[in-house]
């Protein structure tokens, strides 16, 4: 066991099993040994690589989207271009040089703010923007951030996110825990009997047994806690995550180490934890506030509307001879269908104060 896995199992053995969620935000989020808190997880050289690292492609079409919905929303001045989990600042970079290049007036509107919880990460994304001639300033909190309009944006980020595991037992719902084996490992166990599930997520559904339910109160939570903001102060919200337009059964929890599956149960600290994001009750958590909220659909059908394939064309006109191919490679990775593609598997929802006339909004759903 690492050092976290024992004080993980001194926790369980003075109080007995614990929530997966409990288990989660330790493994990912502990000050000392956490894994967002103590690792480079992001790159070819760490766990996993996400879109924005994939090509810049990516960064320059969710900046062009800014500006449009900044214009559609009457273009305040200021208004905040705020990132919620910013990974190493690539996103953010690549649509403030975006920005810079198409819409002057915009970039001279925006204020930048970056919200990050973990000390490390921010002082990397300070170095990677610290060559726009912009002041950046991080929160911690969503609450901290100016009452501006604000336009946000979220690649990732409700993945990262506790969720909590549920087993129908044939009569009964009984909740996931983490526990400890006879030999001293961590393993998991169904404990709790649920009694405080919500009825919209069970609302038309026979489950057999065995069958596993997931839902995130924390999740629910972060987007209303979004919401709130935006219909306070008015703006715009743009989130891309992998997962499912409505909920249903499954088994998603998913552990990744060097670019491989793992164990979620084994090193705890030294992975990255995960699962498949069910947009329904965040798409809803919107709504009941008052906002404007865009069918869920695909990353790669969202990003062709944008101009991906214009993008890369032009991109590949001005590279050299030898890079063509990988200018192809990354447009395919960001919105294919294949293996390893992200174009099916991951996510696009947008909301606003009102509907806006530009993508997701307007669009077919995503399944």
């Amino acid at each position: 066991m690492n050092p976290l896995a024992r004080r993980i199992a001194a926790e369980i053995a003075a109080t007995g099993p614990i929530g997966l969620d409990r288990y989660w935000n330790t493994a990912l989020f502990d000050r000392e040994h956490g894994y967002y808190t103590s690792r480079e997880p992001f790159g070819r050289g760490g766990d996993f690589v996400t879109a924005p690292e994939v090509s810049q492609m990516f960064g320059e079409l969710i900046g062009a989207w800014v500006v449009a919905a900044w214009r559609e929303l009457g273009s305040p001045a200021p208004f905040l271009l705020v990132e919620i989990g910013p990974g190493r600042g690539t996103l953010m970079a690549d649509m403030q040089r975006t920005i810079a290049r198409v819409a002057p007036d915009c970039m001279r509107a925006l204020r930048v703010r970056l919200v990050e919880t973990s000390d490390r990460l921010a002082a990397v994304q300070a170095a990677t923007l610290d060559r726009f001639d912009l002041p950046v300033r991080r929160v911690r909190q969503i609450r901290e951030l100016e009452a501006l309009p604000a336009i946000i944006v979220a690649n990732e980020l409700f993945d990262a996110i506790a969720m909590r595991q549920f087993v129908f037992d044939g009569d009964a719902w009984r909740e996931r825990c983490v526990t400890l084996s006879g030999s001293g490992r961590l393993e998991f166990v169904l404990s709790r009997k649920a009694d405080a599930l919500p009825k919209t997520l069970l609302a038309g559904t026979a489950p057999l047994a065995g069958a596993v339910l997931e839902w995130s109160p924390a999740r629910e939570a972060l987007a209303a806690e979004i919401a709130d903001r935006l219909a306070r102060d008015g703006g715009a919200g743009l989130f891309v995550d992998y997962g499912h337009a409505a909920t249903g059964f499954g088994d998603t929890l998913q552990a990744v180490h060097g670019h491989a599956f793992a164990d979620p149960l084994d090193r705890p600290g030294e992975c990255d934890i995960t699962s498949h994001v069910d947009f329904a009750p965040i798409a809803a958590a919107f709504r009941a506030r008052g906002l404007a909220v865009s069918p869920v659909f695909t990353q790669g059908a969202f990003l062709v509307s944008l101009g991906l394939r214009e993008r890369a064309a032009a991109l590949a006109a001005q590279a050299e001879a030898g890079k063509h191919a990988e200018i192809e490679a990354a447009a395919r990775r960001l919105a294919g269908s294949g293996e390893n593609e992200m174009g099916i598997l991951f996510k696009v929802l947008g909301v606003a104060t009102a509907a806006l006339h530009l993508p997701p909004f307007g669009l077919g759903p995503a399944d």
